[in-house]
């Protein structure tokens, strides 16, 4: 296994290569009332609904009429009728102002990914506390039946902001102040083949996969009301933001 650091690079490149240029800066409106939708995840969620008027809670199970919220495992990212969340004229989640993406150029040979991966951004936010979210995904290339290609994902995770630095002790934000913060994500195994990119998408919320932040600084779950939040994340050779992904080396 070799380690290696994929940086952010402008333009939303993704690659090995250490950058070279003074620090860049994307910034989005993340709000909560209108979260990036979970289309696919490794964690399973349901919902009980449309039970019919007779059902019998002692004679029947209500978990028999569980429906999916979202697709289990991985699916093309892209918003789609029927799912929570999605939205006409459903977009890739791509497309979305609020989700910022950096993929490499077309692979020139298989790359294969084993292990835990961790994601290391620069961010400052205009709120006390929010979320961030990274996503790694495999991107194929265009195709007659996937004309934008086929985005699937293959793991992805949350940091709550007060948490950053463990979660014994939350700690706030200063407004538009610089943090470095860390996003460790699940361990899989993949391998990226000839002509297809590897992506991370960041962004502020991945739900109902995770919950939302509404961004105010209250007690978790206690809210009373939500906030939009403008959310940046810096690059550039003062501020290394990088995927480590570890690269199984071919005999």
């Amino acid at each position: 296994t070799n380690y290696v650091k994929f940086y952010f690079h402008g333009g939303g490149f993704l690659s090995s290569d250490i950058p070279n240029h003074e620090t860049t800066q994307i910034s989005y409106l993340y709000d909560p009332n209108r979260p990036v939708p979970t289309i696919a995840s490794t964690s399973a969620a349901g919902e009980i609904a449309n039970l019919p008027d007779e059902f019998n809670l002692e004679t029947e199970d209500p978990r028999d009429y569980m429906q999916a919220m979202f697709y289990d495992g991985g699916a093309h990212q892209k918003e789609k009728n029927g799912l929570l969340g999605s939205n006409e004229p459903y977009p890739l989640l791509c497309d979305r102002s609020d989700v910022l993406m950096f993929e490499t150029p077309p692979l020139v040979k298989d790359v294969e990914i084993t292990g835990d991966i961790q994601v290391m951004i620069w961010i400052s936010s205009s709120a006390i506390d929010t979320d961030f979210t990274a996503k790694l995904i495999d991107v194929y290339p265009k195709s007659e039946d996937y004309k934008d290609g086929y985005h699937l994902n293959l793991t992805d995770s949350i940091i709550r902001c007060r948490y950053r630095n463990g979660f014994n002790r939350a700690q706030m934000m200063k407004p538009d102040k610089l943090y470095e913060i860390n996003i460790p994500l699940p361990p899989i195994s993949n391998v990226f083949k000839v002509n297809h990119r590897i992506r991370i998408d960041i962004s502020s919320s991945n739900f109902p996969r995770f919950d939302v932040n509404p961004n105010t600084g209250e007690d978790v779950g206690k809210h009373t009301y939500m906030v939009k939040a403008t959310n940046t994340v810096y690059f550039g050779k003062e501020h290394l933001s990088y995927v480590l992904l570890p690269v199984i080396l071919s005999a």
